[in-house]
């Protein structure tokens, strides 16, 4: 069984790339196939066998990658994979639109249907910080792309979805059925802590749709510690009106994040998540999390065992949750259990064997239809 990974793009370091990583390490003599990889932000693939589209070549593809989104359906459909018996693509754009041979079993794990496309256009378009003529000229582009997602969806043979919120999506948009298989966390990398300091703990890439803004003005009024992990385009706006109480701590690695969630009384979440890693590595920190009760975090915690929800996407609901929030109240040997079913090791587990047996179904399929002609060949 000769396999090939596709993954859209390698250019930040986030939930898909840990995916990503973690099908490396089940195959890894299979060659990834990108559109470009930046390996100053993404250096755990040096040693796999990197193969990179056209638009690696094109100037600026790395700092201005948008520039280059009309050609990126057909640069993903000049990936050559067809001496390859299973294609495993990952992606929440292009990558399932590959080209394979017919007898090629393409699975495809689905981080989410392309937000910009679906979801969030409208809100993509607003938040661009370009010439009123590039955002005139946006929606008929948005279009054809959707026009072409749409039909990509065809190209796959099985769906998976990383959450059950995103399985909705995907049946809503695309009107496939897919089987879940939640994306791996590293359980084993985080560790409960029996000093619980007096600040509260957020983070991650700090763009709009995150809504830290929200966060920023529950604790400006709240006068409590808050520490902020994380880089991203809203980093200076939202150090602007951020009183001394709050700390943006940039980025961190692996290591300091464990140590500030292990420590922190809560981990905040006030986005709308396909899924939510870091809500799970501060369950597997034994910590609580304070969360916007929508999307994929309502399938990870437990609401009065491993965090509490509030209710609407406001300052307002968020400082409520804060302040009836008692850190005494939660067992962390409780929480960091819960983590557990999301470890890295079941996740491996389960793909490698939902990927066996697909390639055993359609190898048995194309035997039957081999026979088939054959039987009917003799017959006539």
């Amino acid at each position: 069984m000769k396999v090939a990974l596709v993954h859209d793009y390698l250019s930040q370091d986030g939930g898909a790339e840990r995916v990503l990583k973690a099908f490396h390490e089940i195959w890894p003599e299979a060659p990834l196939f990108v559109l470009f990889h930046d390996k100053k932000k993404i250096a755990d693939f040096h040693h796999a066998d990197v193969r990179q589209s056209f638009l690696a070549k094109l100037p600026f593809h790395k700092s201005h990658y948008r520039w280059y989104l009309p050609w990126m359906p057909v640069a993903t459909e000049r990936h050559n994979l067809h001496q390859f018996d299973v294609v495993i693509s990952s992606t929440s754009a292009f990558a399932k639109g590959v080209l394979t041979r017919p007898e090629t079993l393409h699975i495809s794990y689905c981080h989410t249907p392309t937000r910009y496309l679906w979801t969030d256009t409208h809100e993509y378009i607003e938040d661009l910080r370009y010439g009123r003529w590039i955002k005139a000229f946006l929606p008929r582009l948005i279009h054809r792309l959707r026009l072409w997602d749409t039909m990509s969806v065809d190209r796959v043979d099985y769906f998976l979805a990383n959450s059950r919120t995103v399985q909705h999506r995907i049946q809503k948009y695309y009107r496939r059925e897919s089987d879940v298989i939640y994306p791996p966390v590293g359980v084993d990398q985080f560790f409960v802590s029996p000093d619980i300091g007096d600040y509260f703990v957020s983070g991650g890439r700090l763009v709009p749709y995150k809504r830290f803004d929200i966060l920023i003005k529950a604790f400006n009024r709240l006068n409590i510690p808050l520490k902020i992990f994380g880089t991203g385009p809203e980093m200076e706006r939202l150090k602007k009106y951020a009183k001394s109480n709050i700390l943006f701590l940039g980025k961190v690695d692996e290591q300091q994040k464990a140590d500030l969630l292990s420590h922190a009384r809560a981990f905040i979440h006030p986005q709308v998540e396909d899924l939510g890693i870091t809500p799970i590595e501060s369950m597997a920190s034994g910590r609580p999390v304070i969360a916007y009760g929508v999307g994929g975090v309502t399938e990870t915690v437990i609401p009065g065992e491993t965090g509490i929800f509030f209710h609407e996407q406001t300052w307002e609901s968020l400082l409520d949750a804060v302040i009836h929030f008692h850190p005494s109240e939660w067992d962390s040997a409780h929480i960091r259990k819960q983590a557990g079913r999301f470890d890295a090791a079941n996740f491996k587990r389960r793909i490698r064997q939902y990927v066996e047996d697909r390639y055993e179904e359609s190898q048995r399929g194309l035997l039957q239809c081999a026979l088939d002609v054959w039987q009917y060949a003799d017959r006539h």
